[in-house]
């Protein structure tokens, strides 16, 4: 049985149910009445309601599974119980009599009623805020927006919608299992990143398509991961749609709280298919997007082939000619200079050709190679290449965990330069040398640029992602002036153990 202190009542159903208890007490001489409420889940009463008795005895009193003499009379409604109405003995010390227990009965009726009817009223209130939480995580996930904030957004409504003290979503790991890619917690956790091996029977039932309940996860060998073990109920739900499981939804409740009742397991279930409904929807659109980004890409590579390089080299050609019929050494120097720089654009921009045709498949998993791929990408909406230095050998210190994080945090930081700053230069350093401010050793990412810098009352959504990447990873992120004349612009330092 839990241990957490009683809850009590909505206002409503407490006044109504004080009425009955002291109506009880008065048309049948009883010393006191209790009334105790059976919340969904639990073996005995966790509500106490009374008259005639001070608070910390009514409860010892509540928790009795048998009374103190007098008459018990069971409430229900609809077929279930729902509680019990003690009345204590007379006050004169005689027996109840007929009259007053037929009393008692009609009493114990209404009392029946109005539980009942608290408990529909909150049924519906409950639907409707799981129905408003689908509707955040579909809208979430359908905005475009950063997948993981979208999945992030899943596991907090998870959480809030099921009064639990962590929700967490996972998805398939690249080496198999369950990855833990959002966690949303009322305390700090490690869970994020943790990965759930493939033979995990859990695991297992999980992309069966099957749901698991948990009633203790400090007693159940199944437990998903160490840093599970320290709750107590757990709600394990697959992220299944048209029979393909997406990922896990999963809710913690503190140890020692009440199971998840049968009504809490319906709803979420219906939750978990509308968030992977939404899921694929986003997945499909992303692919959209994704498509759409290689076709244009393909289409600036054939014309900067096509046009750009041709026209450059043929320009190239006509100054060659120039300089030849030129006898003015000082012409003839300046010309040879020109013509040298158009070479070296030719290369960069046969460069960046190659690097708009080649696909993900073909890019080489390293820190280094994706970093880099970040820059080219978003060389063309700003107009011009970022700058770049790595110091330290990045590839082989920062794990997959760490690296995933910083080029996201370095996608969002770029994205800032070229929506919002209107930058004409931007320098990026990764640094793998650096010593954290608690003594690990980590990887610091700085993204620094010229632009307009961050205005007075300005969206500042960016750097809550940024820091919020870098905290659940015990990191920090901040922001500063930038490298523009006089500090104009943003320097954002983003840091990370390995």
């Amino acid at each position: 049985m839990s241990t957490d202190p009683l809850s009590a009542p909505p206002p409503e159903l407490r006044s109504t149910l004080e009425r009955i208890c002291e109506t009880a007490v008065e048309s049948t001489r009883a010393r006191y009445a209790l009334i105790g409420v059976v919340r969904e889940g639990h073996d005995g009463p966790t509500d106490v309601v009374s008259h005639g008795l001070d608070e910390v005895t009514a409860r010892r009193i509540g928790r009795l599974p048998d009374g103190h003499g007098g008459l018990r009379l069971p409430i229900r409604a609809h077929g279930e119980a729902l509680g019990t109405l003690c009345l204590a003995e007379r006050r004169d010390g005689r027996p109840f009599g007929d009259q007053e227990v037929a009393t008692a009965r009609v009493l114990a009726a209404e009392a029946g009623i109005a539980i009942g009817n608290a408990r529909l009223y909150e049924a519906a209130q409950q639907r409707e805020r799981w129905i408003d939480g689908s509707v955040a995580v579909t809208t979430a996930l359908l905005s475009g927006g950063d997948a993981h904030d979208a999945l992030q957004v899943v596991a907090e409504q998870a959480r809030g919608l099921s009064a639990s003290a962590a929700g967490v979503v996972l998805l398939p790991a690249d080496e198999g299992g369950l990855e833990i890619v959002a966690v949303a917690a009322d305390r700090p956790s490690t869970m994020l990143g943790e990965v759930v091996p493939p033979d995990s029977e859990i695991v297992t039932e999980l992309l069966d398509g099957q749901a698991v309940f948990v009633a203790d996860a400090g007693d159940d060998p199944r437990t998903l991961t160490a840093s599970a073990r320290g709750y107590g109920p757990i709600m394990l739900l697959p992220l299944r749609n048209d029979g393909r499981v997406l990922g896990a939804l999963v809710m913690l409740r503190s140890r020692g709280e009440r199971p998840f009742g049968e009504d809490e397991r319906a709803l979420a279930v219906q939750f978990a298919s509308q968030a992977a409904l939404a899921l694929m929807m986003a997945e499909a659109q992303r692919d959209r997007e994704r498509l759409a980004v290689f076709e244009d890409r393909d289409r600036i590579a054939r014309d900067l082939h096509d046009l750009v390089v041709q026209r450059l080299f043929t320009t190239g050609m006509m100054l060659e000619s120039a300089q030849r019929g030129s006898v003015v050494p000082e012409v003839r120097e300046g010309v040879a200079k020109a013509v040298d720089e158009l070479d070296v654009t030719i290369q960069e921009i046969r460069g960046a050709v190659f690097a708009l045709q080649q696909g993900p498949a073909e890019t080489p998993a390293g820190l280094r190679t994706r970093v880099l791929r970040e820059i080219n990408t978003v060389a063309v909406p700003l107009g011009f290449t970022p700058s770049h230095r790595f110091v330290g050998p990045v590839d082989t210190l920062v794990g997959d965990l760490t690296g995933k994080n910083l080029v996201a945090a370095l996608r969002e930081a770029l994205s800032n330069a070229f929506r919002h700053a209107g930058a004409s230069r931007v320098d990026v350093v990764v640094d793998a040398t650096v010593t954290l401010p608690d003594g690990r050793p980590g990887v610091r990412l700085t993204v620094a640029d010229d632009g307009v810098g961050i205005p007075d009352g300005g969206r500042r959504s960016g750097l809550r992602n940024l820091r919020r990447r870098a905290e659940a990873l015990g990191g920090d992120s901040a922001h500063g002036p930038g490298i523009g004349a006089d500090g104009a612009g943003t320097t954002v330092v983003w840091q990370a153990p390995y």
